[in-house]
């Protein structure tokens, strides 16, 4: 009888021990923790740093009121207009380079119009990440909004195109906040389980940057302005600007007060953005064994040493070790890697392969290119809706890399060997393949992810992608040149859409490495420790039906 008194005393100790913790946690990060009840979460809201400071003196948070469907959709509305903009951004301006070079009287540095903006965006992906995680998505999800809107005026109003080339980097600085910023609130507001419905209409809005960017890119060049393809993103900014500011109130917060390693945001910034501008440059405008491409090189290397470096010794680094160190985290990192690069090195280089290999015309091989883009996002989409139900979800990025690589053994085999019609199918399965990848690999990340660490995480992982598709892109261009620069070293892909040699032959071996890079992938895929999607499913289904 004592025994058993002396028990239940224990579990009411170890009880009311365990609540003051959690009330004393609660304080410590300003309200905001996740309870888990059955497979509902409840999120304990600190609505702005100024309610989490009045919560701190209270002996407990309070639970947040949950977030209707309407608000949800509002939300959801807003972050992918500000999605779009930067997808938009990408593609807009390359029909508008000529127009832009004949304006400002200068052709030969053109190219750096569009770079300028991939090594901003790329370098400051991680950096909005961690912020998010530090000072609450709205802030810094307003905060990126403002800066590309003030780039993109700054790009309208540049005089010369140097000052348009440091625009352009300001407006990358924003547009690097707002596709990371984005995922994260989706995560923030959703469980994993209901995320993939989201996620896969996310796909629907790059395709349809993707095709739009082009044609409206040259509309407004040929009947407006070039200055015309920015100043449309000041009203869409604007409502994007107002949407988030409203919806976003309610968000619940996961943010900690974290310490910035700005020691270790500068040393990966810079040693990104040398990596970025070597393989940008490299083989196009300098050789790559000239002495600015070796010192690019090197200085890259050094920098990343040091970033490795301040990771081991920080306090708090940049990107927490959990998320380098971890098995799921690190391998599906890694396949997003080789699969993404794939899928922008096929998306860069396919027009060149019709157009030299097959003898289409710039226009066809567009309407190819739509194709595969089409058979990404279709897939993208149904296999949001699939995992979803499914135990073994891993199974269809899995499937779908098998397609993939099966295409691209058919294409490596006989590159100059199909027709129009069968490209086009070829290529169609292959984006059904490779579409199931983007989605599923952010899901898997964020899955496994703390909530105060899922914007750094997924800052990382999409700084990963586009490093992965700057090198594949650098690896594709290394073989197609170097197939065509035989006793010379002044070609450039330019020149090359514009001669008359044979390129079947390189394209063999882009194929075939292109087949390697999605093998290694399915590799790391196998490694990935395939966790359950926690949460309620009830969400996703009614968001899927309506």
């Amino acid at each position: 009888m004592l025994k058993a008194r002396g028990r239940l005393f224990s579990a009411m100790t170890r009880n009311a021990v365990t609540e003051d913790v959690s009330g004393l946690a609660a304080d410590v990060c300003g309200g905001d923790l996740t309870t888990v009840n059955g497979a509902e979460a409840v999120r304990l809201d600190a609505a702005t740093p100024e309610s989490a400071a009045s919560g701190a003196g209270h002996g407990q948070a309070e639970a947040a009121a949950p977030i209707d469907h309407a608000t949800i959709r509002a939300i959801v509305a807003g972050i992918m207009l500000a999605m779009f903009l930067s997808a938009l951004e990408q593609t807009i301006v390359a029909p508008a380079l000529p127009a832009i070079g004949r304006s400002l009287g200068d052709i030969d540095d053109l190219s750096w119009v569009i770079t300028a903006y991939l090594l901003a965006l790329t370098a400051t992906t991680p950096l909005f990440g961690k912020l998010s995680d530090i000072y609450g998505r709205r802030a810094v999800m307003l905060f990126a909004i403002s800066i590309f809107i003030l780039g993109s005026v700054a790009c309208a109003l540049a005089p010369t195109l140097w000052m348009l080339v440091l625009s352009r980097g300001l407006q990358g600085i924003g547009g690097g906040g707002l596709l990371p910023i984005a995922q994260t609130i989706i995560a923030d507001l959703l469980s994993p389980r209901e995320r993939p419905v989201v996620q896969g209409r996310t796909s629907i809005m790059f395709m349809s940057a993707s095709i739009l960017g082009p044609v409206l890119g040259g509309l407004l060049t040929d009947h407006l302005n070039w200055s015309f393809i920015f100043w449309i993103n000041v009203p869409l900014g604007g409502v994007a600007l107002v949407m988030t500011e409203r919806s976003l109130r309610r968000l619940p917060r996961n943010d900690r007060p974290h310490q910035l390693d700005l020691l270790g945001a500068a040393l990966m910034v810079c040693a990104a953005i040398a990596l970025m501008l070597a393989l940008s440059l490299g083989g196009t405008h300098y050789a790559w064994r000239s002495w600015r491409m070796l010192s690019l090189i090197a200085a890259s290397a050094a920098l990343w040493a040091l970033f490795a470096s301040r990771l081991l010794t920080a306090r708090e680094p940049f990107i927490p070790l959990a998320i380098l160190r971890g098995r799921v985290t690190s391998t599906i990192t890694a396949a997003a890697f080789l699969s993404i690069g794939t899928v922008i090195g096929v998306t860069i280089y396919m027009p060149l392969y019709c157009q030299r290999v097959l003898g289409v015309s710039a226009s066809l091989s567009g309407v190819v290119l739509i194709a595969y883009m089409f058979g990404a996002t279709l897939a993208s989409l149904q296999s949001t809706r699939v995992i979803v139900r499914m135990k073994h979800y891993m199974r269809v990025p899995m499937g779908g890399l098998v397609v993939a690589v099966s295409v691209l053994v058919a294409l490596a085999a006989n590159p100059a060997g199909y027709s129009l019609g069968e490209l086009v199918a070829l290529l169609f399965a292959l984006g059904c393949g490779l579409g199931p990848m983007y989605p599923v690999s952010t899901i898997v990340m964020q899955n496994t992810v703390k909530p105060h660490q899922l914007g750094t995480a997924t800052g990382t992982l999409n700084f990963f992608r586009t490093l992965g598709g700057a090198i594949v892109v650098a690896v594709f261009g290394a073989i197609v040149l170097g197939n065509m620069t035989e006793g010379s070293s002044t070609s450039t892909l330019d020149t090359l859409a514009a001669g008359h040699g044979d390129l079947a032959p390189a394209f063999h071996w882009v194929f075939i490495a292109a087949a390697v890079c999605l093998t290694m992938s399915f590799a790391c895929l196998l490694a990935v420790e395939e966790r359950p999607l926690h949460g309620p499913l009830r969400a996703a289904v009614e968001t899927a039906a309506e």
